[in-house]
């Protein structure tokens, strides 16, 4: 019973205690317990990543800020209007470190000349990608295209010295000229591959994708958006048929793209 006035003697001069004996003072004051909490949350990351999304990029924001290399079609260079807006709106949607456009020599310097057989492509685009990584070192790598840029960055991913994270095709030109589907190279890749296609494109037939995507075996994804041809442009009929805008139609796709990268990174 004696020792209740001893405790109320110690609450009375604490900071008399603490100075004589150091060790006391943890147990008195509780904004010094931060230190535990602080491991447990290290312990726990990806708990409380998952809880809080935003807490995220802080932690690990090398994996939420890939490079991205993106590759025109065939017939428009990188500056133009539509490889502009889907570049700036790539790097917002994917949080982006850069997103790298280029010209392939065909094309560069205004000149107007029929692409050659995409294989011969190939080289000069690993290029660009090489010094693209090289820039950015910790960085995931994302390839993406539009048309037949698409095709040429899932031959590029195929490369032994190229370590991409993800493809991502826009308007894949799955059917070749003489109507054959042109399937090898996407069959052939082991890593995630995320597709948007225009449902009205005549260069990619919704069905054969579906029947393509079923052969695949690396994790594959398809947006498509309703009413877009091959540049993803919908008819004014049928956006006032079904009441969405072009933009938000884009704005669905790059939400989509978004979250299969998000995806991939998870089955990493």
């Amino acid at each position: 019973m004696a020792s209740p006035p001893p405790s109320k003697r110690r609450r009375k001069n604490q900071s008399k205690d603490e100075a004589d004996d150091p060790s006391a003072a943890p147990s008195s004051t509780p904004e010094k317990l931060s230190p535990p909490p602080s491991k447990r949350r290290r312990k726990n990351q990806s708990k409380d990543e998952a809880d809080d999304p935003s807490a995220a990029p802080s932690s690990t924001p090398e994996k939420l800020s890939p490079v991205v290399v993106f590759a025109h079609g065939a017939g428009a260079s990188s500056s133009s209007d539509w490889m502009m807006r889907w570049k700036d709106m790539l790097g917002k949607a994917l949080n982006a470190v850069e997103v790298v456009t280029f010209d392939y020599p065909y094309i560069s310097g205004g000149k107007k000349r029929a692409p050659p057989k995409a294989e011969k492509l190939v080289g000069f685009h690993a290029d660009v990608v090489k010094k693209a990584v090289a820039k950015y070192p910790g960085h995931p790598l994302i390839l993406a295209g539009k048309s037949m840029g698409s095709r040429v960055s899932c031959m590029v991913a195929c490369k032994e010295d190229i370590h991409a994270s993800t493809i991502v095709c826009l308007g894949y030109p799955l059917k070749g000229m003489n109507g054959a589907v042109r399937d090898e190279t996407i069959l052939e890749l082991s890593i995630p591959i995320m597709f948007v296609q225009g449902s009205k494109d005549g260069l990619c037939p919704l069905e054969k994708l579906e029947t393509t995507r079923k052969k695949m075996k690396c994790l594959n994804d398809l947006h498509v958006i309703d009413g877009g041809d091959h540049s993803f442009k919908i008819g004014k009929k049928h956006m006032q048929s079904t009441g969405l805008s072009q933009d938000k139609a884009e704005d669905l796709a790059f939400q989509a793209i978004a979250a299969f990268w998000l995806r991939s990174l998870e089955g990493r």
